[in-house]
């Protein structure tokens, strides 16, 4: 070990300036022009195990056994004392015996003595071991999360396909025309929960991109109920807005019950069109439409009080905030579920009768 260097007797302030680094709280080091240390706090002496009347003219490399002689750092000070730079939260790895790594973040800046014009750097030192620990931690429970949410994913997905398999063959079994109607229905809702749950899967994020989702979405539908798409067609248009994935999952079922209406009342004994799926959102509000040119609105004698699928989507709607516009396009039909961006706290949002003949 070298020789400490002898301690001049200091001026009044400089021996003031002194006296409040060494009994500091914080891990703190003063250091000469050579990284010697002229004084170190006790925090610092305490936390790293070394005594302050040895560390006091040892240079900055030596301390303890030389787990302080880090070649960057001695680097980063040198430069600091010439005043090319400044040492702003350098982070390190020190290495106190075999099994005892600590993670510190360093701070370090040059002193100006007007009087005698020597170089001292004041050294912070912050012990984040724990912190970058539980930080570790935090992303090992979520990359297991992940992993399990993936895991549920699957098996969800997979539930849902034997659902829909066994309701399909019950309905071939059946000789009820009105049974198998409920178990064909049944067996809709089934797979387009499906679609909705691929596409949801596929989303890492906290926001869902709408255009790829709901255009994903109604690829879907199309591809399980549409047996001609040269005869009848569905299409997608969808600015550049991004939701939340609850929304997205309420926004992902309205559109999946109204398609599946369209695609079941609109276009009796094989008649061919298109199905329009259209969001567009402004800072005032966002409005979702989806619009056939089928058979149209049904006579108004006609029995059209709303089934379950205008109970869901009146459901979805309120859960929104929204409110649902039905009108008569002749030919076809448009719905629109429409949300007021700007609407007062305490206002009720409203909704429409329904949708005719889901």
């Amino acid at each position: 070990m070298p020789t400490p260097k002898p301690t001049p007797t200091p001026p009044l302030a400089l021996g003031l300036a002194l006296a409040v680094i060494s009994t500091s709280d914080a891990p703190l080091l003063l250091l000469d022009a050579e990284l010697a240390v002229i004084v170190a706090s006790r925090s610092f002496c305490r936390a790293f195990q070394c005594d302050p009347a040895i560390v006091v003219g040892q240079p900055m490399a030596t301390i303890g056994g030389g787990e302080w002689n880090v070649p960057q750092l001695d680097s980063l000070l040198r430069a600091t004392a010439a005043g090319f730079a400044e040492v702003e939260a350098y982070e390190m790895t020190l290495q106190q015996g075999a099994d005892n790594p600590r993670r510190l973040v360093i701070n370090a800046h040059k002193l100006e003595d007007a009087e005698g014009g020597e170089i001292r750097l004041l050294l912070s030192v912050a012990d984040v071991t724990d912190a970058r620990r539980s930080e570790k931690q935090k992303d090992d429970l979520l990359r297991e999360k992940a992993i399990l949410l993936q895991e549920l994913q699957h098996r969800v997905a997979n539930s849902l396909q034997i659902i829909a398999s066994i309701l399909m063959q019950s309905a071939r079994k059946v000789q009820s025309e009105e049974t198998r109607g409920h178990l064909q229905n049944a067996h809709s809702r089934v797979m387009s929960i499906a679609a909705l749950q691929q596409q949801l899967a596929k989303s890492q994020l906290g926001s869902v991109a709408l255009r790829a989702y709901l255009t994903n979405l109604c690829r879907s539908i199309a591809a399980s109920m549409i047996p001609d798409p040269a005869l009848l067609s569905l299409e997608v248009e969808i600015d550049d807005s991004t939701v939340e994935a609850d929304i997205s999952i309420s926004l992902g079922l309205i559109v999946t019950e109204l398609v599946i209406n369209s695609l079941k009342h609109a276009y009796p004994d094989g008649r061919g069109g298109k199905i329009r799926v259209g969001y567009h959102a402004s800072e005032a509000e966002w409005a979702l439409t989806i619009c056939d040119d089928g058979v149209g609105m049904p006579d108004p004698g006609e029995d059209s009080k709303g089934g379950l699928g205008t109970s869901i989507v009146k459901a979805l709607a309120q859960q929104l905030g929204a409110e649902i516009t039905v009108f008569d396009a002749k030919p076809g039909t448009v719905v629109t579920v429409r949300r007021s961006l700007k609407q007062r706290a305490d206002e009720k949002p409203l909704l429409g009768e329904g949708v005719a003949y889901i």
